[in-house]
């Protein structure tokens, strides 16, 4: 029998009962939590909260994804949570998770957050980056920051299914680390002049309306934005030094396409022996990503599109070497919203549920 065709509802039984709360739900990346944890068969969602839409019904805000029963969206009370949920997942602006997230770990309840919060262990350098979005929050947990796990799936696995905290990564360094790190940890590239050229499609800038998102303002256009000091640059940088083991500088840019959903990363480094092939860099892929079934790696020549990845948790990887000026081309492509964010989330809360972590992630894309 299929498990995975279960009915969307809150209050359904699956397989081995695992109590989710998800926090945020009515943004994109709450979206797709709701639509992969309703169809998930080790997990049932138990708890819906969020603020601005707190004591609403969910099929009012959401009646293209109705759940059974109609459920309240509820106050975020971490008490009420405790009393129902094992996990939860937040989905919400970055500065408002620190905020819940210490009282939910004194409830003994296991967080995934999907914001910025604990993406750094230093907190200082967290406020200098997040300052403008975060200034009108008080942070006192420099513990719980050095305490979570960065959840970059395939390269934290071991600490990810016995972490308190996991924090998920950004979408555009789910994209660009992938590709990167494992020449990084084979030290096969120069620490310096890497470059990453990035697009993303406009649901990576939220629900909440703005101006430069307004189709007549994004259609038959390409922008770049950000382009010095971009806030996941520190964010890719502290991740490639970690691996790396020294100090790893980033130049980012990127783009936002006339698209809802999708990255493209376009990586660029330079080899340190001029004599590697683009097959011998492809093997170097082959063997970090042997056993992921989220990882695939291209043949040489050939190059992926974000159709490719659409509405699967998959990361598709092409590799190029031009022998001419002795740089490593990377190209890797995901869905913003699933790999990038909620699909990347539930491979972490299936580790440290210790259920395989593709279980309920859709990898085969709705083409074209």
């Amino acid at each position: 029998m299929d498990t995975r065709k279960k009915s969307n509802s809150v209050e359904k039984e699956t397989v081995s009962v695992n109590r989710v709360a998800i926090i945020g739900a009515s943004g994109y990346g709450g979206l797709q939590l709701v639509r992969l944890l309703s169809e998930h068969p080790f997990f049932k969602i138990t708890f819906l909260g969020g603020y601005r839409s707190a004591g609403r019904h969910w099929n009012e805000i959401a009646p293209f994804l109705p759940l059974d029963h109609n459920p309240v969206i509820e106050e975020i009370d971490p008490i009420q949570i405790s009393q129902r949920a094992d996990y939860a997942l937040l989905s919400l602006p970055n500065g408002m998770a620190s905020q819940i997230v210490p009282k939910l770990l004194e409830k003994n309840i296991r967080v995934l957050d999907l914001s910025a919060d604990y993406r750094f262990h230093s907190l200082d350098q967290w406020k200098q980056v997040y300052f403008n979005e975060s200034n009108s929050f008080t942070r006192n947990d420099k513990e719980l920051c050095l305490e979570a796990v960065y959840g970059l799936t395939e390269w934290n696995l071991s600490k990810i299914s016995t972490a308190r905290l996991v924090s998920c990564p950004g979408c555009y360094p789910t994209a660009s680390l992938l590709s990167i790190l494992p020449f990084l940890k084979q030290g096969m590239i120069d620490n310096q002049g890497v470059i990453i050229d990035a697009k993303s499609g406009t649901s990576g800038g939220g629900r909440m309306p703005k101006e430069n998102l307004l189709n007549s303002e994004l259609s038959e256009a390409i922008s770049a934005y950000s382009v010095i000091g971009h806030r996941h640059t520190s964010e890719i940088e502290n991740i490639a030094s970690e691996i790396a083991g020294k100090e790893i500088q980033i130049q980012f840019t990127p783009h936002l396409v006339p698209m809802v959903r999708g990255i493209l990363s376009t990586t660029y480094a330079r080899l340190r022996d001029p004599g590697f092939t683009a097959e011998d860099c492809k093997t170097v892929l082959e063997t970090f990503y042997k056993d992921q079934l989220s990882i695939e790696v291209l043949p040489v020549g050939v190059y992926p599109s974000t159709k490719w990845v659409r509405q699967t948790n998959k990361a598709i990887i092409s590799v190029q070497v031009d022998i001419r000026t002795g740089r490593l081309v990377l190209i890797s492509v995901i869905d913003n919203l699933i790999k990038g964010q909620a699909g990347q989330a539930i491979q972490n809360l299936n580790l440290m549920a210790s259920i395989p972590k593709e279980e309920g992630l859709p990898l085969v894309p709705y083409y074209p």
